[in-house]
């Protein structure tokens, strides 16, 4: 018979999963400080001896670190998912960014659809209260806060289609993004019919999200990103004109 004897489980093997399962979801985050030894010891009502087990056991893993009087923290496991040198040629060659457009177009359009369906109501609110703060944002001179924002919409829809491995991945694309590696995210904001459309389409992204509608989520978010795409063909196009112009204006000058 396929029966065995079921053995209580250990208290830290209980605390591991626990934990494992906030980084799997996304819930504690890469450089995300854990609280201290007591703090934990007493919310997760375990002994401070068991919670040590756990804590060692999931180290020896990779999964967190301890910093010398600063605490133990989530490691930041994202960061090797990209080797240095191909992200120095990702930054080098303007095919790289186009491909990175095309690549978020079909995953966040994919999670746009998923969200539509799979989204709790409480990650639907979540999404619309970013949007609320990119409504604000939007009336700002500096465009800095409704970059930042932009950022986090679109991660609140890939984290609401519930998908653990996209969520992984994205955000580790996101993070090449916020270092500039593909292009300035805050440049697309600088120009103010760039900004209002940016900001109409994330509405059209969150209707469709808040209607729960699958196909118009996943339409809005491919629209979107074909926009961003457009926009910065159109601002290389504009960058190699002003170039030769510049050329021209100096051997004129020259002459």
């Amino acid at each position: 018979m396929p029966f065995h004897k079921v053995r209580p489980e250990k208290l830290s093997q209980t605390v591991i999963r626990q934990i494992e399962l906030l980084i799997l979801r996304g819930i504690l985050r890469p450089g995300e400080r854990l609280p201290s030894e007591r703090e934990l010891a007493e919310r997760m009502d375990v002994s401070r001896p068991s919670l040590r087990e756990a804590i060692g056991d999931l180290q020896d893993r990779g999964l967190l670190v301890a910093r010398p009087n600063a605490g133990i923290y989530v490691a930041e496991v994202l960061g090797g998912a990209f080797a240095p040198a191909l992200v120095d040629l990702f930054a080098r060659h303007d095919e790289a960014v186009f491909d990175y457009i095309a690549f978020r177009r079909d995953m966040e359009g994919l999670a746009a659809e998923r969200a539509a369906r799979l989204a709790s109501d409480t990650d639907l609110m979540v999404i619309n209260a970013i949007f609320t703060k990119m409504e604000a944002a939007h009336g700002k001179r500096d465009p800095s806060d409704e970059a930042a924002l932009d950022a986090e919409f679109h991660m609140a829809i890939i984290e609401a289609s519930h998908n653990v491995v996209m969520l992984h991945m994205m955000r580790s694309m996101f993070d090449l993004l916020r270092q500039g590696v593909f292009y300035n995210r805050q440049m697309m904001f600088k120009a103010r019919t760039t900004r209002e459309a940016l900001l109409d389409q994330h509405r059209a992204i969150n209707t469709a999200l808040q209607a729960r509608n699958p196909a118009a989520a996943r339409r809005a978010v491919e629209d979107h990103l074909t926009y961003v795409e457009v926009a910065l063909n159109e601002q290389a196009r504009a960058a190699r004109n002003e170039a030769v112009a510049r050329q021209r204006l100096e051997h004129e000058q020259d002459r």
